[in-house]
Protein backbone atom coordinates (compact mmCIF):
# COMPACT_ATOMS: atom_id res chain seq x y z
CA UNK A 1 0.00 0.00 0.00
CA UNK A 2 1.32 3.40 -0.99
CA UNK A 3 1.07 6.28 1.49
CA UNK A 4 -0.38 9.56 0.19
CA UNK A 5 -0.39 13.00 1.71
CA UNK A 6 -3.44 14.83 3.02
CA UNK A 7 -3.01 17.24 0.10
CA UNK A 8 -3.24 14.29 -2.33
CA UNK A 9 -6.50 13.16 -0.70
CA UNK A 10 -7.95 16.67 -0.85
CA UNK A 11 -7.55 16.66 -4.64
CA UNK A 12 -10.00 13.77 -5.04
CA UNK A 13 -13.55 15.01 -5.60
CA UNK A 14 -15.42 12.03 -4.15
CA UNK A 15 -19.05 13.16 -4.16
CA UNK A 16 -22.45 11.67 -3.43
CA UNK A 17 -25.12 11.67 -6.09
CA UNK A 18 -28.47 10.09 -6.91
CA UNK A 19 -28.94 7.66 -9.78
CA UNK A 20 -31.47 9.19 -12.18
CA UNK A 21 -31.28 6.74 -15.09
CA UNK A 22 -29.82 3.34 -15.93
CA UNK A 23 -29.65 1.69 -19.35
CA UNK A 24 -28.15 -1.53 -20.63
CA UNK A 25 -24.74 -1.17 -22.29
CA UNK A 26 -24.77 -3.99 -24.86
CA UNK A 27 -21.58 -2.77 -26.60
CA UNK A 28 -19.49 -3.29 -23.45
CA UNK A 29 -17.08 -6.24 -23.34
CA UNK A 30 -18.43 -7.33 -19.94
CA UNK A 31 -22.05 -7.05 -18.77
CA UNK A 32 -22.51 -3.38 -17.87
CA UNK A 33 -24.94 -0.54 -17.43
CA UNK A 34 -24.69 3.09 -18.40
CA UNK A 35 -25.56 4.99 -15.23
CA UNK A 36 -26.54 8.68 -15.01
CA UNK A 37 -26.04 10.27 -11.59
CA UNK A 38 -27.18 13.70 -10.42
CA UNK A 39 -24.42 15.25 -8.30
CA UNK A 40 -26.38 18.43 -7.54
CA UNK A 41 -26.46 21.95 -8.98
CA UNK A 42 -22.69 22.59 -8.88
CA UNK A 43 -21.67 19.43 -10.79
CA UNK A 44 -24.85 18.34 -12.56
CA UNK A 45 -25.69 14.98 -14.11
CA UNK A 46 -22.80 12.80 -15.24
CA UNK A 47 -22.76 9.36 -16.88
CA UNK A 48 -20.52 6.35 -16.40
CA UNK A 49 -20.20 2.76 -17.47
CA UNK A 50 -20.48 0.32 -14.58
CA UNK A 51 -19.99 -3.45 -14.38
CA UNK A 52 -22.59 -3.89 -11.64
CA UNK A 53 -25.20 -6.02 -13.39
CA UNK A 54 -24.63 -9.11 -11.21
CA UNK A 55 -25.78 -7.56 -7.93
CA UNK A 56 -28.02 -4.67 -9.08
CA UNK A 57 -31.02 -4.34 -11.35
CA UNK A 58 -31.83 -1.15 -13.22
CA UNK A 59 -34.89 -0.76 -11.02
CA UNK A 60 -32.92 -1.18 -7.76
CA UNK A 61 -30.40 1.47 -8.84
CA UNK A 62 -32.85 4.26 -9.73
CA UNK A 63 -33.04 6.72 -6.84
CA UNK A 64 -30.07 5.12 -5.02
CA UNK A 65 -27.42 7.41 -3.59
CA UNK A 66 -23.91 6.44 -4.73
CA UNK A 67 -20.40 7.80 -4.44
CA UNK A 68 -18.33 8.80 -7.43
CA UNK A 69 -15.04 10.48 -8.29
CA UNK A 70 -16.08 13.44 -10.43
CA UNK A 71 -12.72 15.06 -11.22
CA UNK A 72 -11.07 12.40 -13.36
CA UNK A 73 -10.79 13.32 -17.03
CA UNK A 74 -13.50 11.72 -19.22
CA UNK A 75 -12.63 8.24 -20.48
CA UNK A 76 -13.86 6.75 -23.74
CA UNK A 77 -15.40 3.31 -23.13
CA UNK A 78 -16.64 1.96 -26.44
CA UNK A 79 -19.26 4.37 -27.77
CA UNK A 80 -19.70 6.36 -24.53
CA UNK A 81 -17.56 8.90 -22.68
CA UNK A 82 -17.50 7.99 -19.01
CA UNK A 83 -17.57 11.23 -17.01
CA UNK A 84 -17.04 9.93 -13.47
CA UNK A 85 -15.89 6.82 -11.62
CA UNK A 86 -18.64 4.98 -9.75
CA UNK A 87 -17.02 3.56 -6.61
CA UNK A 88 -17.43 0.12 -5.12
CA UNK A 89 -15.73 -2.90 -3.63
CA UNK A 90 -14.71 -5.77 -5.91
CA UNK A 91 -15.42 -9.18 -4.38
CA UNK A 92 -13.24 -12.24 -5.06
CA UNK A 93 -15.95 -13.36 -7.50
CA UNK A 94 -15.53 -10.14 -9.52
CA UNK A 95 -18.89 -8.75 -8.47
CA UNK A 96 -18.96 -5.10 -7.37
CA UNK A 97 -20.70 -3.88 -4.21
CA UNK A 98 -21.34 -0.15 -4.51
CA UNK A 99 -19.93 2.30 -1.95
CA UNK A 100 -22.95 4.18 -0.63
CA UNK A 101 -23.72 6.49 2.30
CA UNK A 102 -25.63 4.73 5.09
CA UNK A 103 -27.95 7.75 5.52
CA UNK A 104 -29.41 10.12 2.92
CA UNK A 105 -27.20 13.19 2.39
CA UNK A 106 -27.46 16.22 0.07
CA UNK A 107 -26.43 15.62 -3.56
CA UNK A 108 -22.93 16.84 -4.31
CA UNK A 109 -21.65 16.52 -0.75
CA UNK A 110 -17.91 15.77 -0.74
CA UNK A 111 -16.42 12.90 1.22
CA UNK A 112 -14.29 14.32 4.01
Amino acid sequence: MQTISWEDFEKVELRVGTVVDVQNFPEARNPSYIVWVDFGAEIGIKKSSAQITHLYTKKSLKGKQVMGVVNFPPKQIGPIRSEFLLTGFVLDTGEVVLAVPDKKVPKGLKLA
